[in-house]
């Protein structure tokens, strides 16, 4: 049980650590220079960044419930 555990916490790392990268290389295709204001630039790196991991983390929580739910299904009948 608890080598399962772990197991499932190790996958999940994986997959948010993932997810957060592909989200990442994805968002180098819109060109957020135009929205940029002149002397705010850490700031938007940061916002680049934090964009980066909510939209990995949301990817990657949508996979981990779906594998979860297909688990689960056997149960159903």
């Amino acid at each position: 049980m608890e080598t399962m555990i772990g197991q499932q916490a190790l996958i999940s790392i994986f997959s948010h650590i993932f997810f957060t990268g592909v989200a990442f290389f994805a968002m180098r295709a819109v060109m957020f220079e135009k929205w940029i204001r002149k002397e705010h630039v850490l700031q938007a790196q940061i916002l680049y960044i934090f964009l980066s991991i909510s939209i990995g983390l949301a990817v990657s929580t949508f996979f981990l419930n779906i594998s979860v739910w297909s688990r689960q299904l056997p149960y159903l009948f």
